[in-house]
């Protein structure tokens, strides 16, 4: 397959680098293709400026600033995210990331009053994130989850109807162990190994 593994943390000491290690090195040994953002070390701007809002619903300009991220989304068949859920969401530069590059009439038809929303996505089968939250399982489903929701239900409503989704979390990762951390980068292999 030709995967897009999108990344997101400051550090490079992270154990979000350890997962996106795991990842690179099982997807290749796997035979996939494999293009990988890495959001901080790229220096995305995860800001939306006032020019670039006013193109947001124009075809003829909306891709512009984010030419090569577009470029990378549409060549992909599946998404690999993998970053940290702070305050049970999304980092902020992810969360910039979508918001600036999964553009109408790239990703999505703008619904109208006589049709509703289109999804444009239909060549990507799969979506998985790989993550680590600092609250318990408990916690993390009492409040909501909405980084999940944005990948697992925003997202992947614009992809193939029958878009294979998965989310793996190391929940308690405030208070993880180094045999804590094994597991999960294990777990995090045998699941990629099936793609």
């Amino acid at each position: 397959m030709r995967i897009l593994l999108v990344y997101c943390h400051p550090s490079a000491e992270s154990f979000a680098a350890a997962l996106r290690d795991t990842a690179i090195e099982t997807l290749t040994a796997g035979g996939h293709e494999l293009r990988v953002t890495d959001l901080h070390a790229q220096g995305f701007d995860p800001v939306m400026g006032e020019a670039e809002w006013r193109c947001y619903a124009d075809p003829d300009c909306n891709r512009n600033p984010v030419a090569p991220h577009v470029d990378d989304i549409l060549w992909a068949e599946a998404l690999l995210f993998v970053y940290p859920t702070w305050w049970f969401g999304l980092p902020a530069m992810l969360k910039g990331y979508l918001d600036r590059v999964w553009i109408p009439h790239v990703t999505f038809d703008i619904p109208t009053q006589t049709s509703g929303m289109r999804p444009r996505m239909q060549h990507i089968g799969r979506i998985a994130v790989i993550t680590t939250c600092g609250a318990s399982w408990f916690v993390s489903k009492m409040m909501g989850e909405p980084g999940r929701r944005t990948i697992l239900r925003g997202i992947r409503a614009l992809c193939l109807p029958r878009c294979r989704a998965r989310y793996l979390a190391h929940y308690n990762m405030d208070s993880s162990t180094p045999q804590s951390r094994a597991r999960y980068l294990g777990k995090v292999k045998r699941f990629l190994a099936g793609w």
